[in-house]
């Protein structure tokens, strides 16, 4: 799996190749059902993202072998999993949703029970659309900034 040998073992990693890692993407449901329930249900989304983006964070930290290893592993994990997990996904599934809710409002007659659920199933169905490029712009990203900074992810910078 990725995230195992990311970390150079032969175990899976819990937050990255088992079905954990679709905790880090409840924001995205909670996005994809804004139409349908009260705006605290999808806040409440967004604690559980961020609960799974810290406890990765963590356990990432707490499997480095040394200090200066522990920093760069919980900053580097932090930084993807917020990015790749929580921000630009919950933006883009929001963004999604309205623009297909006022669109859904200009262009049909459908009743707003039917749009607010239309809604809602395009947004659920775009999830797994949008995971694999989301997380390689991500890498992309980090590469060409942060992770120079201090080398390839979990490694201290040089001295």
């Amino acid at each position: 799996a990725a995230g195992a040998r990311a970390m150079g073992t032969a175990e899976p990693d819990l937050y990255r190749d088992t079905w954990v890692r679709y905790l880090g993407y409840a924001n995205e449901v909670g996005e994809s059902f804004r139409p349908l329930v009260p705006v605290p249900v999808v806040w409440a989304s967004y604690g559980v993202a961020t609960a799974y983006v810290t406890a990765d964070a963590i356990d990432k930290g707490r499997r480095a072998a040394t200090a200066t290893r522990v920093g760069v592993a919980v900053v580097d994990t932090f930084v993807w999993q917020s990015l790749a997990s929580v921000a630009i996904p919950g933006f883009t599934i929001n963004r999604l949703c309205a623009t297909s809710l006022a669109l859904l409002g200009a262009l049909t007659r459908w009743p707003p029970p039917l749009r607010r659920w239309a809604t809602t199933a395009l947004g659920l169905a775009a999830i797994p659309l949008i995971i694999t490029p989301i997380d390689r712009s991500v890498d992309f990203l980090m590469d060409s900034s942060l992770r120079k900074l201090y080398g390839a992810p979990g490694e201290p910078p040089a001295p």
